[in-house]
This record gives structure tokens, sequence and C-alpha cells, in this order.
């Protein structure tokens, strides 16, 4: 669908405030997605922006509602595995694992198709199943040493997964190799393999810092001792008015 020039350079600049903003701060994304769909609700672009500003502030099921919208209007199944995520966030896991056997899924390219096992594995373990979502991560992608957009996420999930089932070794490993691919640093598996190793972060600047107040703080009292003392001398009774106002 096409739009008059100043009303689709108006909706452009609000889905760049989308984009720029989802990340630091998603409520405000969430809000200038507002003013795009208020603006153009027909055009597919914008559902699809509204329902990812609207799954960053964790509003499930209006997020679900857009992207079913962006999804008729294309015919792309991009959008199935967040679509099945909502589901989870909804409480609605098995929802989700229906959604993962779905034919839709055998359309999804390669990176569709390991964002629906991640997902797959998560509702597993909503609905109590460790050892299934274990199993649903265990695949190609994940032995591969190839490293790919992915692999960070899918390392660490299969890593959360077998902390969960209480294989720490296994997890640690895991762990490892989600650093070891994680360029970027879209994960904390730094910090879980410090977890792991017991390893505390102290933060050296602490007694610095307290040190430092502790100095400062007698240093302030001299001064005001001192101004204390210079008033005293200096005191004299004008019998001036107590508000402070001038003598005739």
């Amino acid at each position: 669908m096409s739009l008059p020039k100043t009303l689709a350079e108006d909706v452009a600049r609000n889905l760049v405030m989308v984009a720029r903003l989802i990340d630091e701060d998603p409520e405000e994304a969430y809000a200038y997605s507002r003013i795009a769909l208020r603006l153009a609700s027909r055009v597919a672009a914008v559902r699809e922006a509204a329902g990812f500003a609207a799954y960053a502030t964790q509003k499930y099921a209006e997020a679900l509602a857009e992207f079913r919208a962006a999804r008729r209007m294309t015919g792309s199944v991009d959008l199935w595995p967040v679509m099945a995520d909502c589901e989870r966030g909804l409480g609605r896991p098995e929802r989700a694992m229906a959604m993962a056997g779905d034919p839709e899924v055998q359309k999804l390219d390669k990176a569709g198709q390991v964002e629906m096992r991640l997902v797959a594995a998560g509702a597993r373990r909503d609905m109590g199943q460790i050892d299934a979502a274990i199993v649903t991560l265990q695949s190609s992608e994940l032995a591969s040493n190839s490293v790919q957009p992915w692999t960070p996420r899918l390392r660490y999930a299969y890593a959360d997964a077998l902390l969960e089932a209480g294989r720490e070794d296994e997890a640690r490993e895991w762990f490892g190799k989600a650093l070891e691919a994680d360029k970027d640093g879209s994960t904390d598996a730094s910090d879980r393999l410090a977890e792991l190793d017991g390893v505390e972060f102290v933060d050296v600047l602490g007694d610095d810092d307290t040190d430092a107040a502790d100095e400062v703080a007698p240093r302030a009292e001299d001064r005001s001792d001192a101004r204390d003392d210079e008033d005293d001398e200096d005191d004299v009774d004008l019998d001036g008015p107590a508000d402070g106002s001038a003598k005739a």
C-alpha cells in the first residue's frame, strides 16, 4: 500500500525511532510504534514494527495480534517463531509446541528454523519437560563448529537447559562454547561461567570511595566551625528587625 509523500515521511520517521530505541528504551519505542500505527495501520511494515515494540515491552497479546495482521498482509511465515513465543508469554506453551510442529516451519529459512527450535525448547521447559528441552536443542546446528548469527544463543540455551537438569560439568562446557562464539556480547555466558566457577566480582573502588568520603567530612566540619567562630567574633547587636529588613 502506498502513502502520500508527507504521510509516508512521518511514518518512516516513527519507524526509525522504533528501530533505534527498541533495545535501549522499549517503552519509548512502543510509544513511537503507536504513532506509526495510528498513521498507517494498513501497512504491513508498521504492523510488524508495532508487534516487535509490544513484544519488547511484554505486551504479548497485543504483539501477537499485530504479527498476525502483518502475516495476513504479506503471506510471509517469517514471524512464525516470534508468534509462537508470544503464546509462551501468554502462558500457553502447548500452543507454542503445536506451532513448532506445523508445516509452516518447513517454509522457514535456516535462521527461522533455529529460532523455532529455541522457542520449542523454551516451551518444553515451561511445561517442566527439561529432558525433552535438551533433546529439542540437540541438532546439526548445535553440533556444527561453524559460527552463525544464531550460534551463541543456541549454545547458551543448551547450556542453560543442562544446568537446570543438574548436569553442571556439561553446562560449563557449553557456556564456554557459547562465549567463544559470542563476539558481540549478545549473551551473559561469561557471567554464567564465572558464577559456576565461584568467581565473585569485587568493587575495588568501593573502599577508596568510602575513605575519601571520610576524609572530606571532617574538613567540611572544620570549615563550619571556623565560620561559627568568625560569626561569634563579629556578632554585633544592631537591634534590627527580625525579618532582616533595613532600618529607616
